[in-house]
């Protein structure tokens, strides 16, 4: 495809630092009771976790650089990148392991990455330090709420999903990320022919990821062979990969592209 366009010791520990959670959606209760919040479902956790002493000073020092706000009701990458360059997301990027190294290795895109773990978002900041990397900005925050922030004329190119939580329980399917809503956000962000890259060493939930996505006309299915001429479509193995083969697992890489079908939007 072609993208080109014309537009203190590190070994301590201190406690993490908690995000306030967002302000949760009321419902609309009938008269005669009180309001009551409904209570938002998601599909992560916020785990108990520590900061290095590094990934606290690297959020400090390095987060004016690389993050971008949390808080920003409306997300501006043009500005945030300073130039116009093929997209790249990657949702729920864990350490950073594969960000940093698609970045090192397209350094022609702009990587965007959404975390919810403080100490990843941590770690990933002190890795594109030290490898020289200015093509990767990061925000701490629910990717659903990203989303919806990101300006309207937002373009992503490849949207890469790599290893998310497979919730295995059949009680959790509820708060499995890739479900039909979540489909037709994504949709909203990527122009017609751009690549949506899922990766899972849970059989079970590579089947639903497909039954849902293959089930939306914006997207169709492409061959592996196919995805991988596309350089966006690279990915390293990562350590959730290598934990899920050290068990027998198998990995499954899913790709589709984005449609350009009527009154498909």
């Amino acid at each position: 495809m072609n993208y080109t366009r014309s537009s203190a010791k590190y070994n301590q520990t201190v406690r993490l630092r908690r995000i306030p959670a967002p302000a949760m959606n009321p419902t609309t209760p009938p008269d005669d009771t009180p309001d009551r919040p409904r209570r938002q479902l998601r599909s992560f956790v916020r785990r108990a976790g520590r900061l290095t002493v590094g990934q606290a000073r690297a959020l400090d020092r390095l987060g004016p650089r690389y993050l971008l706000d949390p808080e920003a009701t409306a997300l501006d990458l043009d500005a945030a990148f300073d130039r116009e360059a093929p997209r790249v997301l990657e949702i729920g990027f864990g350490s950073g392991e594969a960000l940093l190294a698609l970045a090192g290795r397209c350094p022609w895109a702009d990587f965007v990455g959404v975390e919810v773990h403080e100490p990843g978002v941590g770690h990933l900041l002190m890795e594109l330090e030290r490898a020289g990397l200015d093509n990767v900005r990061a925000i701490c925050r629910d990717v659903v709420e990203v989303l919806v922030a990101l300006a309207p004329d937002t373009a992503f190119d490849a949207v890469n999903i790599f290893f998310p939580d497979p919730w295995p329980k059949k009680r959790h399917h509820k708060r499995r990320l890739i479900q039909p809503p979540f489909i037709e956000r994504l949709a909203g962000v990527q122009p017609p022919g751009a690549l949506l890259h899922f990766a899972t060493d849970w059989q079970p939930y590579a089947a639903h990821v497909a039954e849902v996505v293959d089930a939306d006309a914006r997207y169709v299915r492409i061959e592996r062979e196919k995805a991988e001429r596309d350089p966006l479509a690279w990915r390293p193995q990562t350590r959730f990969e290598r934990r899920g083969l050290r068990r027998g697992h198998e990995v499954s890489d899913l790709y589709w592209r984005r449609t350009d079908v009527p009154g498909a939007d």
